[in-house]
């Protein structure tokens, strides 16, 4: 078969053999991680963060005592910058835009029948443009692997572009499931395809049901933004979320995409990391002593 979708699989030169990818991210950590696992990256790193809440039990209160978390951390830790976003359901972001008193922490929101990808495109389209209606800032939408693993390409691509066009003005980061996904192979097609279709990031995982975030899966994704910038100029950004929990682990990822893309993508609205318990573990790393603030 020969089709838009194909051509653009077959264009890549992104390496899809596991082996390869495993042996440059050992190579990778064994050369770069002690220069960067410093406070100057820690702090960096919290101001990365997209701070998230996505539980059952999340409710107007919760999350309003979790945004007033974020506005109190401006005023006792004012030598520090904040978290990059908070992330909720998207029948939150009302809630977290009415709290919200930081000017440069942005509202994301899950959204596109979020962690399954399972609904009527236009039942996700819907909920994108609600969302944004309601003022986020950032959706984060799920790339549909069961169409993927059937190749039916043009249903994956062609609800990512409706979605995209649902977000109007906000920026678009298409989750891949890389747990799901598994393969080198599978991670760079979903990269490629994503890319084609309009992300703003790529991001790993949901953090529900399958593996969460690697370092394999990170350094593939890079390699196809990478490719994606030098034939289009268009920078899209990366988002690593799914059991990214300690300082260490984050610095091994900021390294990974620091010697992949380079200093241009060591900035916020380029580089993400989704998280609820690493924000604490920073934290502590950065001011000295074990806290629990958030």
């Amino acid at each position: 078969m020969s089709d838009k979708y194909h051509h653009a699989l077959e264009e890549s030169k992104v390496t899809i053999s596991d082996e390869a990818v495993g042996a440059a991210v050992e190579k990778i950590l064994a050369e770069h991680f002690d220069e960067n696992n410093n406070k100057e990256v820690y702090k960096f790193l919290f101001n990365t963060i997209d701070l998230t809440t996505l539980n059952a039990t999340d409710s107007q209160q919760s999350v309003t005592r979790f945004v007033e978390r974020v506005n109190a951390f401006d005023e006792e830790y004012p030598y520090l910058k904040n978290v990059a976003a908070i992330c909720v359901y998207p029948v939150f972001v009302p809630v977290v835009r009415a709290v919200l008193e930081v000017a440069d922490v942005d509202v994301a929101a899950v959204s596109g029948a979020f962690p399954s990808s399972q609904s009527f495109p236009e039942v996700k389209i819907a909920e994108t443009s609600l969302a944004v209606d309601a003022g986020a800032d950032e959706i984060d939408i799920v790339f549909n692997v069961g169409d993927y693993f059937d190749e039916d390409y043009e249903a994956v691509c062609d609800v990512i572009q409706e979605q995209k066009e649902a977000c109007r003005d906000s920026l678009m980061k298409v989750i891949l499931e890389t747990g799901a996904l598994k393969t080198a192979e599978n991670i760079r097609n979903a990269s490629v395809l994503s890319l084609y279709s309009g992300a703003d990031f790529l991001k790993t995982s949901t953090g529900k049901g399958y593996p969460g975030a690697s370092l394999e899966a990170a350094y593939v994704m890079a390699q196809c933004i990478k490719e994606y910038y030098e034939k289009t100029g268009t920078k899209v950004g990366f988002k690593a979320s799914g059991g990214v929990s300690t300082t260490e682990d984050a610095v091994k990822y900021y390294t990974v995409i620091k010697e992949v893309l380079g200093e241009e993508w060591l900035t916020n609205e380029l580089f993400r990391i989704g998280a609820s318990r690493l924000a604490n573990n920073l934290l502590s790393d950065i001011i000295g002593e074990e806290t629990k603030f958030f």
